[in-house]
Order: C-alpha cells, then structure tokens, then sequence
C-alpha cells in the first residue's frame, strides 16, 4: 500500500476540460487574519493543543495545574513565616548580597543556615521584589509545586504517548499530602524535588537521543547532571540519592557503546560536580575572618557540615551537635514508613507503585522508552525509601516528599501499560489487587486518624473492593462500563490522599517539623504532632493553628515578638552591627522578622555551634556592635546549648542588668559591663 500524501493532488484536465486562464488562480489567496482573529486563534490554539491529541488532553491538563495552584496557594498567608529559620535567613538575604551568597541567618553575616543557600535565594529575591510578608516567601514554594507537577505529567506523557497516564500522575503528585505540605512551606525540599525531577527528565531525554544518529545524548546527560549538582545547593547530599537510579536507566537502556555510555555518564559526574561544586569551592577559599561562620558545623568548614551533620551522621547517628540521638527520631525499619507518623504522609500509594512498576516492567519489556523510566523511578523509589527506612540519625515525615515523584510516575505509568493489556488475565488480576491492596491500606490510614470524616474510610473500602472486582472483568466489558470500572478504581484510590490533602491546605503550619493531614498520635521521636506541627511566630494578619509539637527547649518554634519588642530593636539600631543578639537562630527570628534588623543566633539553629566563643562576643559587645541580649523562653541560653551559647549567656546575666520588655526578658549592652 502506498503512503496517503498529505500534499495537495496535482489535477491532469482531460481532453473536454475547459481552459482555465493562467492568470486566475484555483483558490483565493487566504486573508490576513486581523489582530483580534488572530489573538483568538491563538488562545484556541492554547486551550486544544495539539491536534493529534484527544479534544479534552489540553483543557485537563490545564485544570489539572489550576486546581494544583489553588490548593498550593488558598490561604497560604495563615502560615505566617512558617519555618522562621529559613524565613529570616531570606530576609537576611533581601537586605544583604553577602548573607544572600553565604545563607546567612541574619544580614550582618555572623553565622549560617546549617544547608547550603540555593533554596534560599528564591525567596530572598521575592522579598527583594515584593517585600517581607508571608506571601512573599511561600509563594515561590508554592509555584515551585505546580511547576513540579507539570513536569510530571509531560514526562509521563512522552514516556506512554497516553494523556490519561500523564493526567493521573501529576494528579497523584499534586494530591500526595506531604507534596501539598512542603509545596506550601519554605524548607528547601521544594526545590529539590522540582530539580531532582528535572534530572530525571533530562536523563530520560538523553536516552531517547542516542536512539537518534544526530541525537544530544551528551547535551541532556550533562543537564541531568547539572541539575543533581544543583539539587545539592538545595540540600546537600540527599540530592545524591537518585544517582543510582539516573546511573542505571542510562547504563541499561542507552542505545550506544558501553564506552560511550560511561563516557557520557562521566561528562555528567563532572557537571554535576562544577554545578554544586563551585559555591563550595568558593567558600572554603574564602578566608573565615570576613565570612560567616558555617552553621551546624563544629569547625568552621561547609566540607564538614557536608559530610558530617549533614551526611553520614544522618545515616548513622554520629551527629556533633544535634538534639535527638539514640531512638529519637523514630524506630528504623522496612515498615517505618507506614507508621502512624509516617504512613499519612506518603504511604498511600506505595505499594500500588511497587507492584504496578514491577508488573508493568514485564510487559512493557520491549518498549524501551517505557522500560527505561519503569528503571529509573523504581530504582530512585527502592533507593531513597531504603534510606529514609534505616537512616539513623535526624529523620523527619516531610523528608519523604522526595518519594512522592517517583510513586506518582509508577502509578500513572504502570496503571496505563496494565490497563492497555486489561484482556490479559494476569494485567487486569494485577490490576484488581492492587485497587484492592490500595483500598485497604486506605481504611488503615483512616482509621487511625480517629474522627477526620470518619465514614471516609467505609466508602473507600466499598469503592475499592467494587472497584476491584470490575476492574478484574474490565476486559471483557463495553468501553463505557470498562471507563466508569476505572474512574470508581481511581476514586477510591485517591479520596484518602485527597482529604489529607485538603486537610493539610486548611490547616496553617509553622515551626520546623511541620508534618500533614490531620493528628494521628504519632509525632517526631513521640513527642506529639498534629497538623500544625511546629507553632511559631506569626506576621501582623496572620493567624496560628494547628497543634503544637513542642522541641527541645523550644529551638525548634520561631520566637513571637511583641509591639513593644519590636520598637526597642529598631530604636537606633543603625548605631550596632546587631540590634540584638539571641541563643539558638528560631530564638532569633522572630525578632528578626518583626524588626527587619540583624539579630545574631548565638550557636546556630541548636545553639551548640560554637560561634561566637564567649571572647568573641565580649569583643563584639566592647565594640558596640550587639545592643541588646534576648533571654529564651526557657531561661538564659535555653535549650541544650553549647559550650560558648552557655558561656555566653551565663556571663551576660552576671554582668548586666535584666528589663522586661513586652514579657520578654532584655539586657542592654551597650552601657559596658555594670
């Protein structure tokens, strides 16, 4: 059969033809279409995509991010400053390009954020454009989440050629309920994910090129690189979790000589290494005297922090500096993650992933497209849920959003490749199990959140074994009964993660061990949790809510100033380096915040860092540099301290004399030692 053309036929006139003038053309030339019907055209054009898709492919797409960005940004300013640790770091960026590179917790530079500064410098640059409130630091996150979830589905779309499958899974991602917590605060995992995917999609990329004679395999693969290195300004080393998965897809599927294939994968170690690598470089060249100490690190040195507090002491516990240790931050384990702290936040839909990667791994063997990202999501999602599993040192629920990608492309990918075998006994008996298996773990994870819509998880079941049994008989039902099986199928799937989803949106989060949907019992190493997690200080119109967690001597909870405090801190604070100097960085956001002056966080984000020494801070104060010393909540030095923010604080109190300032606590320091 030969090829239908789509080039207009050349019409031979037969022997009765009339003549036709060769100067009158066959048609009218089209007319220029004016400014309006062209800007209509365009946005017709916007609104259905490309032709060759579905008529509904464009618009749910659209909805899709539109109700993605409605849920990540409806009310997002009750949140307050959400983590203030962060929140002052940005502030303290905002007003200073050296705080701003070094991640400074405060714009005169003495000390940084215990993370290296990428996430940081979104936010900072919003304030710099739109001022210091709530908005300014969360909606970056928030977008960050949308673009996130676009991203999703036009990989998955390109993986299967399937819209659905490209719909579910962004869907999963957008309703996953730790996504819609971290996608809503400004902790740096944001960031992360959206990079992390991106390496992900430009690895998958790379694949597909060298498929192509003329391909840029080299181009996406050092990309992908780039952007792991980049992941790694966002928060260090848990970026380097998805490199045996990214790794692996390409070494197995690759169409190029196995040389090439480690050739490339090296030119995409060393991008990575230059895109994180430089900001290191640069500050451990740069002479200590004239740069902020490096929080979280008990030498001065970002190499150590790397390595140390925020590298292998998180897997093995051996954490300098740190406030939990032993079984304090949860029983490690394959089942930690269902546990009542854990499970509401990502579990859902973990096993469905599981089983419907591997299933899908085996029927789709011969598409390599497919196999290639069934490779590389599975392997990050065993990887990093391994890890997160028996890590034993600091470990928090929203740490777990990094699974989130992942679950949603082996859902959206593996439910699309079985459901195009649904004839198949095994495909559509897989299928069937998995709605099944998913249905239960949703009444398990409902029912231990006690009254949240506590009929929710009766429908669920009923739903999911319903939809169970049609979806095991899909194959041999009408088009219209085989969709309306699959829709009750995702139905049920899906109204768990979406109430705690939605939950997670109402409630405000603030502190820094924010965790999602409703109270379950469970909390950090037992302390308690809710929906809340962690309350802090608040900006003018915003509101608190949610449960408190409570932390070691309160340095996990932003301080709260009162109208009083903050005018003291701006009276003449021009005069001093520091307005004031608090122990412990949420001690001293607050303050910060609500002054939009320096405060020094004496010992970094625990307090047992140890800068300044108590020689150090004595020269500052016989320099006039500090104004004023802030007492925490729970006595001088509060919380576990450190040698010097002990020192410190002991000194400070037998050598000048103690006011109350709006029930806080105050010495002034600038009239020497009394």
């Amino acid at each position: 059969m030969e090829p239908t053309s789509t080039l207009p036929r050349t019409v031979v006139p037969g022997p009765h033809a009339r003549a036709t003038p060769a100067t009158t053309p066959l048609t009218a030339p089209p007319r220029a279409a004016t400014g309006a019907t062209g800007g209509r055209d365009r946005l017709a054009r916007a609104w259905r995509g490309s032709q060759d898709d579905p008529a509904w492919a464009r618009p749910a797409l659209l909805g899709l991010l539109a109700a993605t960005a409605l849920l990540y940004l409806w009310g997002l300013g009750a949140s307050g400053w959400a983590n203030s640790f962060y929140s002052a770091a940005a502030q303290a960026g905002s007003a200073s390009w050296k705080a701003f590179f070094f991640g400074s917790s405060d714009a005169a530079s003495s000390i940084t954020v215990d993370k290296t500064p990428l996430a940081l410098w979104p936010m900072a640059l919003s304030i710099r454009i739109f001022g210091l409130s709530s908005w300014s630091i969360l909606v970056p996150q928030a977008l960050m989440g949308v673009a996130t979830v676009g991203l999703l589905h036009r990989l998955v779309r390109r993986t299967t050629g399937s819209a659905a499958a490209g719909l579910l899974a962004g869907t999963v991602m957008a309703l996953t309920p730790v996504a819609v917590l971290m996608f809503r605060f400004n902790n740096p995992d944001a960031l992360l994910v959206l990079l992390l995917v991106g390496s992900a999609m430009a690895t998958l990329r790379a694949i597909e090129e060298t498929r192509v004679p003329t391909g840029h395999a080299v181009r996406w693969v050092a990309l992908g690189g780039a952007l792991v290195g980049a992941a790694f300004l966002a928060k260090m080393l848990q970026a380097f979790l998805v490199l045996p998965a990214l790794g692996l897809a390409y070494l197995l599927f690759a169409q190029t000589s196995w040389g090439r294939k480690l050739g490339h994968l090296a030119i995409a170690f060393g991008a990575m290494v230059l895109a994180g690598g430089w900001w290191v470089a640069i500050v451990e060249l740069w002479p200590a005297s004239s740069r902020p100490y490096i929080g979280g690190s008990q030498d001065n040195s970002i190499l150590e922090l790397t390595l140390g507090y925020n590298g292998l002491g998180r897997l093995n516990g051996d954490e300098t500096g740190s406030v939990g240790g032993g079984n304090g931050w949860g029983t490690t384990g394959l089942l930690r993650l269902f546990d009542s702290e854990i499970g509401g936040q990502i579990a859902w839909l973990l096993p469905a992933a599981l089983v419907l990667g591997a299933a899908a791994l085996w029927f789709a063997r011969r598409q390599r497209r497919v196999g290639a990202a069934l490779v590389l999501w599975g392997t990050w999602l065993v990887v990093t849920a391994l890890t997160f599993s028996f890590m034993a040192g600091i470990f928090h629920a929203y740490y777990t959003v990094a699974l989130a990608p992942a679950v949603a492309v082996l859902v959206g990918t593996g439910a699309w490749v079985l459901w195009e075998r649904r004839d198949s006994v095994v495909a559509s008996g897989v299928l069937a199990f998995t709605v099944a298996l998913t249905s239960a773990l949703a009444w398990f994870l409902l029912d231990r959140a006690g009254d949240f819509v506590p009929w929710l998880k009766w429908l669920v079941l009923v739903l999911g074994l319903a939809g169970a049994l049609a979806v095991s008989v899909a194959g041999h039902l009408p088009r219209r009964l085989a969709v309306a099986a699959a829709a009750v199928a995702l139905v049920a799937g899906l109204a768990g993660p979406a109430a705690y989803a939605v939950s997670t949106a109402a409630t405000p989060h603030t502190g820094s061990i924010p965790t999602a949907g409703p109270s379950t019992g469970g909390g950090p190493g037992g302390t308690g949790g809710g929906p809340g997690g962690m309350r802090g200080g608040t900006p003018p119109g915003a509101t608190t809510g949610g449960a408190t967690g409570g932390g070691a001597g309160g340095l996990l909870n932003g301080s709260t100033s009162s109208a009083e405090m903050t005018a003291l801190l701006q009276t003449d604070a021009d005069g001093y380096t520091w307005a004031a100097a608090a122990v412990g960085s949420n001690n001293a956001s607050g303050y910060q915040l609500a002054s939009e002056e320096p405060v020094m966080a004496i010992g970094g984000f625990n307090g047992s860092d140890p800068s300044p020494t108590l020689a150090q801070f004595q020269q500052y104060v016989a320099d006039g540099q500090v104004h004023y010393f802030i007492a925490s909540s729970g006595g001088m030095g509060g919380g576990p301290g450190g040698d010097s923010s002990n020192e410190i604080a002991a000194w400070v109190e037998a050598s000048f004399r103690a006011t109350t300032v709006g029930g806080t606590t105050v010495y002034d320091l600038s009239g020497g030692v009394q």
